[in-house]
């Protein structure tokens, strides 16, 4: 008969290996809980024996949404989340200043054109008062 024998934990448990932390560029957040982080780096050409300027775009978990566009945040090697995100947020390292967006979207035209007919508007209407007045 053999008998089954409990281990007590006498053994050291593994140690996990260190994880790559990473800083980069908060490009996008148009996803909800992802972010595109762009990390560049410097890498020598094999030919000229240049330093060429490269970057990785990597998608990035935010689980409270807490990054914007142009922060510097740290990011750190997780399972994977999907079948892009293998990174998550650490911190953020600097907030960012934000971009004006609306001039791409096109409201700035719009907020512009309203503004010039209110002037418009604003200098007829002295001039309808005085029409009036004779």
């Amino acid at each position: 008969m053999t008998t089954a024998t409990k281990s007590t934990g006498t053994q050291a448990p593994e140690k996990r290996k260190l994880r790559t932390r990473l800083i980069g560029l908060v490009t996008s957040d148009k996803v909800t809980k992802t972010r595109k982080v762009v990390i560049e780096y410097l890498a020598r050409h094999a030919k000229y024996n240049k330093y060429v300027k490269r970057q990785t775009v990597l998608h990035v978990h935010d689980e409270n949404n807490e990054s914007r566009t142009g922060d510097h945040v740290e990011v750190m090697t997780c399972r994977p989340i999907s079948k892009t995100k293998t990174y998550r947020l650490i911190r953020i390292v600097t907030k960012g200043t934000q971009i004006d967006t609306s001039i791409i979207e096109g409201e700035a035209s719009k907020l512009f054109e309203k503004k010039k007919q209110e002037q418009a508007a604003k200098t007829a209407a002295p001039a309808t008062a005085e029409a009036a007045k004779e």
